[in-house]
């Protein structure tokens, strides 16, 4: 009985953590699935070519788009940054069983790190997340980072690709490149 009651709190604890996170952030952790991760890349590889220098995850969410960016880019420093309790002890748990020594993961609020070093931002973020974050990577990223974003788009922003997944929900992936000032 006591086994079951600690089981019952501890999923309590999770969905609650979950819950909380989800409503301060705007953002529930969802992982970016194989198919879409496939068109990121895609994307990325056949537009912009190979990448050189830092990648952030912002929202790294479970790390498993993390973690293939980081063995795809050996060379790459990768940080999956993420304010969610669970899915950032899941992701930084995994790292420490065994993962590629250029990824690390942060318990961050993104929009306290400086990506003004980032060859390539990352994300997945609802719509309002994305609005607040667009002037961050405005202000900060260099002339010629690339953002990739899964399903939503950076609004008053022109896209050098746009593809659609092969998912059941048609996930529309769009690959941006900061311009020149």
């Amino acid at each position: 009985m006591t086994v079951d009651i600690a089981i019952t709190v501890l999923v309590l604890a999770i969905i609650v953590s979950i819950v909380a996170s989800t409503m301060f952030t705007g953002a529930s952790p969802v992982p970016t699935s194989k198919r879409v991760r496939a068109t990121m890349l895609t994307a990325l590889e056949e537009t912009a070519g190979p990448v050189s220098g830092p990648i952030y995850e912002l929202g790294s969410g479970w790390g498993g788009l993390a973690r293939v960016l980081a063995a795809r880019y050996p060379d790459c420093p990768v940080r999956g940054i993420e304010i969610s309790l669970l899915p950032w002890l899941s992701s930084a748990l995994r790292l420490r069983l065994g993962g590629p020594e250029n990824l690390q993961f942060q318990f961050k609020d993104f929009s306290k790190i400086d990506v003004s070093d980032a060859a390539l931002v990352v994300c997945y973020l609802p719509g309002p997340a994305m609005e607040k974050l667009r002037p961050k990577l405005e202000a900060e990223l260099p002339p010629g980072a690339l953002i990739l974003s899964n399903t939503f788009a950076l609004r008053g922003w022109q896209a050098i690709d746009t593809r659609t997944a092969p998912d059941m929900y048609r996930s529309q992936v769009y690959l941006y490149r900061v311009e020149k000032s």
